[in-house]
Formats: structure tokens, sequence, C-alpha cells
């Protein structure tokens, strides 16, 4: 990282290309003291914060819920999967136009998209992790007359827990992507509204510093989250 820096910062200063277009790092830092020490700062990631916490905790509980039933169901599997498999190669970027007329600059646009966004890959993991729990435990669970709610949390689910888990970790960095397009979407506090500000005012390090605290942000939550998923999923 150092000399990642220092290549950087000597290609800027020896002026190879536009300094407006590609400032050094210590224009970069200089910007990023500036929006934290405005206040901005805090105001902007907690805004972001929120966004992504709500639209990765509804969509995580649809996708796991709805991924149970459809990996447990022949019958819901074919009525949704389908739909499902259509309607998840559409990138969130592209309902944006659409959550406007549909919300207006509301939040509820805003989390509607990160929701898309986490929704289909929990769903797809906990799918597949459901129709690969391993049938043996399953069987002998119904022959020892185990109720069908605790067949589905105790066995099936606890089976298919390491495919979800994958499935969580993976939104979690989907619900930061998505995060760009929400705020595209009319938002007046947020780390991408900064960036697409700075870009309208040309102010370059502004941008970089909010590329790099969106970068840092979803690596803290990954990490945080793989750690998490070490203590809960320990037999993987």
């Amino acid at each position: 990282m150092p000399l990642f820096l220092l290549v950087w910062q000597l290609v800027a200063q020896a002026k190879i290309v536009n300094a407006i277009l590609f400032p050094p790092p210590t224009e970069v830092a200089r910007a990023a003291v500036e929006w934290i020490a405005s206040g901005e700062f805090v105001s902007d990631l907690s805004a972001s914060l929120r966004r992504v916490t709500i639209g990765y905790v509804v969509g995580a509980a649809l996708g796991v819920g709805l991924g149970l039933l459809t990996g447990r169901s022949a019958f819901f599997s074919g009525l949704f999967g389908p739909i499902f498999q259509i309607l998840r190669p559409i990138p969130p970027i592209a309902f944006v136009p659409i959550v406007i007329l549909w919300f207006g600059l509301s939040e509820g646009g805003k989390i509607f998209l990160i929701v898309w966004g986490v929704f289909f890959t929990v769903w797809l993991s906990t799918h597949l992790g459901v129709q690969k729990a391993d049938q043996g435990l399953v069987r002998a669970a119904q022959m020892l007359g185990t109720p069908r709610r605790r067949l589905v949390g105790e066995v099936v689910l606890l089976s298919a827990l390491p495919f979800i888990v994958v499935g969580l970790r993976t939104a979690v960095g989907i619900s930061f992507y998505t995060l760009v397009a929400a705020e595209l979407a009319g938002a007046f506090a947020g780390v991408f509204y900064r960036i697409q500000l700075a870009q309208q005012n040309m102010q370059t390090g502004q941008v970089f510093a909010g590329l790099l605290a969106l970068g840092l942000i979803s690596f803290v939550a990954d990490r945080g989250f793989a750690a998490l998923a070490q203590r809960l999923v320990w037999w993987r």
C-alpha cells in the first residue's frame, strides 16, 4: 500500500496525467479531512448505512424465507422459480427511473433498490442449500415423527446454513453496490450523493475520497460478517 501511494504521488507530481482528473493522494487526503471536519461525513455515512442496513435486513429475510419455501416445495419452486430467474439478472440501476415514478424521492425507493439487489442472491443460495440438504437426515427425522416446523428449522435450515451464509456474505457487498443506484434516485445525503455533488463541481479529490470511503466501509462490513459467520457456522 505505501508503495502504491508513493507511485501515485510521483505520477501526479510529474504531471504525466492531468492533476484535476487524477489528483495526488495528498489532495484526496485533504478533501477527506475537510469532509470529516465539516460534519457532512457523519450525516452522509449515517444516511448510507441506514439505507444499506434496512435494505439488507429486509432483502435477506425475504430471500431466506422464500428460498426455504421454493427449496422445500416443488409447487412453489415451479410457481416462483421461473419468475425469479427472469428478474434476477436485471441490475438494480435499471430500475432507477421507474422507482422515481413509483416512490418519488422518498427513502422507500432507495430501500427498494437495495432489497432488490440483496434478495435474489440470498434467495438463490437458500434455495440451492435447501435442495442439497442431507436427505438421509431429513428422512430419519421424519421417521422419528419430528413436527414439520422443527424439521425445517432444526434439520433443513441447519443443513443449508453454509450455503445461506455464502449468499448472505455475497449480499453484503451487493448491498453497497446497489447503494450507488439507490442514491442516484434523488438522494439529498449519502456517500454517493456527496460523490455526485463533487463530480458536478469538478472536485476530483472529494470524488476519490468518497470512493475510498465506500470501499473501506464495504470492506469492514464484509470482514465483520465473515468473522460472525465463522462463529455461527463453525462446522463448515
